[in-house]
C-alpha cells in the first residue's frame, strides 16, 4: 500500500548519476515518462590518465536536473518516491561532518596502479577473486580509497565515510547513508557469498570496516527528503528516497534482464556484457581473463559474470568531437550507411581507456587500421560502429566460454546505443543472431524510478512492478548474408586484433613515457 501522498495520481522519480550527464526522470506508475531533465556531469582532468569529480557539483548538477524535471509537472507533490543510480568505482570522501575530504577518483581513472599491486600482494590474487569475485583491475574502490590513504595523508585521516556516487547523492537528498549491494561489489571489499563486507580483504590493506556504509537492498526506503534535500531539489517532504544501485545492474533490472537464460548488453559510455545466476561462480579463470562478478539483490540476491568495453558510447563522442565536430548524429549515421559493410577494409579497435575482456590489458591503446585515400568520414564513423559491437560479441563469447551455463535464450539490448537504428542493425548482424531492444527512454533512470515505487510502497515487489512497467520491445533480425560476412570478418579479422598490436602500442608508450607520465598536481 503506497504511502501518503497528497491527491493525484503518483509519480516517481529515477535519477541516473552518469559519466558525462545526470538524468532525471519522472515516470507514471505504468513507467510512463512523464518529464525529464539531463544535465552535463563536469569532470575534472588534473594530468593525464587521471579524471575526478567534486562532491559538491555533483549534488548541485543531481539537484539541478531533479529541479528541472518538477519544473515540468504542475503538481511537484505528486512525486511520492526517488531514488539515485549511477556509476560505481567512484566514491564521495567524508568527514565526520559529512564535508567532502578529497575529490571522487573517476571509475575510469588510470592512477591506482599502484594500489592494486599491493592489495593483491597483502590478499593474493587468487584469494581476492574467492572473495570478491572482481578481476585484478585498478578501477575498484579500494584502489581509489588506499590511493587517497597514501597521497592525501592529512586529509584521509580526517575521513570517515566512502560513498559511492549514487549513495552520496541519496545521502545529500534525505540525510540517511547505505549502499546497495551492486555498488559494494565493486569495490574488492565486499563478500560476494556471504553478502557481508570482507574483514579479511579490509584488516589485510589496514582498512577500518566502519569507512564503509552499512549495507541495504536496492529498492529499500532510506529515508524521506529532509529540509536540505527539499530546498537543494524541490522534492516534497514527504517524498521516500529508496536505495539505488549501479547504473548497469539498475537497467538490467529494468530490462527484466536480471535471470538466467539471458544476456544482456548495456549500452552506454562503456557497453556491458552481463548474464545472471543463481549462484556466485568459482572459475578463477573469469578473473583472469578481465571478467568480474556481481550481485543484485532487490528481493532476493541475483549473481551475474560481466564484462564489456569500457569505451563504447565514449568512442563514439571521441569520433565526433576529434573529426566530424561541424557534423550531428543524424548526418553522420546517414553518412556510415552509405558506406558498405566493412568500410571497404577500415577497422576500429574501441580499447581506448582498458583493454577488453577476454584480454583484458591496464596500458591497452585503440587503433584504426586498414586506412587509404578511398575512406570518407562516414566509412571511419561505420568502422567505429562495427569495431563496438564486434568487440561486444567478442566480450560476450569469451565469458560464454568461462560459464557453466547453456548458450543463451535471448539477448536484450538496453542504454542510449539502442536510439542508434544503423548501430542496432550491425550488432544484430555481428551477433549473427536475433536481438531484442528494450524500448526504453533511459534504462538506467527507469530502473531507480521502479526502484523509488518499491522504496514508497507504490508496488507491492519486484514482480508487481515489472508487470506495471514493463516497457515495449522490438526484436531485430539479421540479414543472412550480412550475418555470413560479419562472422568471417571476426574470425578472420578481429580475433586476436588487439593484441597482434600490443607490442606497437607499448613500443610507443615506451618511446613517450617521459612525455606522457602523469604527475600528482599540487593540491
Amino acid at each position: 500500500m503506497a504511502r501518503s501522498s497528497p491527491a493525484g495520481a503518483p509519480l516517481l522519480m529515477g535519477v541516473d548519476a552518469g559519466t558525462t550527464n545526470t538524468k532525471a526522470v519522472i515516470v507514471d506508475t505504468a513507467g510512463r515518462v512523464v518529464a525529464a531533465a539531463t544535465e552535463p556531469t563536469p569532470i575534472v582532468y588534473p594530468a593525464p590518465e587521471w579524471a575526478e569529480y567534486e562532491g559538491e557539483t555533483l549534488w548541485r548538477v543531481a539537484a539541478g536536473a531533479v529541479r528541472a524535471a518538477l519544473g515540468q509537472l504542475d503538481d511537484p507533490a505528486r512525486v511520492v518516491g526517488v531514488a539515485f543510480a549511477g556509476m560505481a568505482e567512484t566514491a564521495v570522501p567524508l568527514d565526520a561532518a559529512g564535508r567532502t575530504t578529497g575529490p571522487a577518483i573517476a571509475w575510469f581513472d588510470k592512477r591506482t596502479r599502484g594500489e592494486l599491486a599491493f592489495i593483491e600482494e597483502r590478499v593474493g590474487k587468487d584469494r581476492l577473486f574467492e572473495i570478491s569475485g572482481l578481476a585484478p583491475e585498478p578501477i575498484f574502490g579500494l584502489c581509489k580509497l588506499l590511493w587517497h590513504r597514501t597521497h592525501r595523508i592529512e586529509a584521509f585521516e580526517r575521513t570517515r565515510k566512502w560513498l559511492n556516487v549514487p549513495d552520496y547523492l541519496a545521502w545529500r537528498a534525505c540525510g540517511e547513508m547505505a549502499t546497495d549491494y551492486s555498488l559494494a561489489c565493486r569495490t574488492f571489499a565486499l563478500d560476494l557469498n556471504a553478502l557481508v563486507w570482507s574483514h579479511e580483504v579490509l584488516e589485510a590493506v589496514d582498512v577500518d570496516p566502519s569507512i564503509m556504509p552499512p549495507l541495504a537492498p536496492s529498492g529499500r526506503a532510506l529515508g524521506t527528503i529532509d529540509a536540505r534535500g527539499a530546498a537543494a531539489t524541490g522534492l516534497g517532504r514527504h517524498c521516500v528516497v529508496a536505495v539505488g544501485g549501479h547504473d548497469h545492474i539498475v537497467g538490467a533490472v529494468a530490462a527484466d534482464a536480471m535471470r538466467p537464460g539471458v544476456l544482456l548488453h548495456s549500452t552506454g559510455t562503456t557497453e556491458a556484457v552481463l548474464m545472471a545466476s543463481d549462484r556466485a561462480g568459482r572459475n578463477p579463470a573469469l578473473g583472469r581473463a578481465g571478467y568480474t562478478q556481481g550481485v543484485s539483490f532487490v528481493d532476493r540476491p541475483v549473481w551475474y559474470a560481466i564484462g564489456g568495453s569500457f569505451t563504447a558510447g565514449a568512442a563514439i563522442e571521441w569520433f565526433k568531437r576529434t573529426i566530424a565536430a561541424d557534423a550531428d548524429f543524424a548526418t553522420l549515421i546517414a553518412e556510415a550507411r552509405d558506406a558498405p559493410p566493412g568500410a571497404l577494409g577500415a577497422g576500429f579497435l574501441p580499447q581506448l581507456r582498458l583493454g577488453t575482456p577476454p584480454e583484458p590489458d591496464a596500458h591497452a591503446r585503440g587503433a584504426f587500421f586498414g586506412l587509404s585515400t578511398d575512406l570518407g568520414r562516414g566509412h571511419l564513423f561505420r568502422a567505429v560502429l562495427e569495431g563496438i559491437a564486434i568487440d561486444a560479441r567478442l566480450c560476450g563469447e569469451g565469458l560464454l566460454r568461462l560459464l557453466p551455463a547453456a548458450e543463451p535464450e535471448a539477448v536484450r539490448v538496453i542504454g542510449g546505443l539502442t536510439r542508434n537504428p544503423l548501430y542496432m542493425e550491425i550488432k544484430a548482424a555481428v551477433m549473427g543472431r536475433p536481438i531484442t531492444r528494450v524500448d526504453l527512454v533511459d534504462s538506467v533512470a527507469a530502473g531507480a524510478a521502479l526502484l523509488a515505487g518499491l522504496g514508497a510502497g507504490v508496488h507491492a515487489d519486484l514482480g508487481s512492478g515489472l508487470a506495471a512497467m514493463r516497457p515495449p520491445e522490438v526484436e531485430i533480425r539479421p540479414e543472412t548474408a550480412s550475418a555470413a560476412f560479419y562472422d568471417r570478418l571476426v574470425r578472420e579479422v578481429f580475433t586476436g586484433a588487439a593484441a597482434r598490436l600490443r607490442p606497437l602500442h607499448r613500443a610507443a608508450q615506451t618511446a613517450l613515457a617521459g612525455e606522457i607520465s602523469p604527475s600528482a598536481p599540487a593540491r
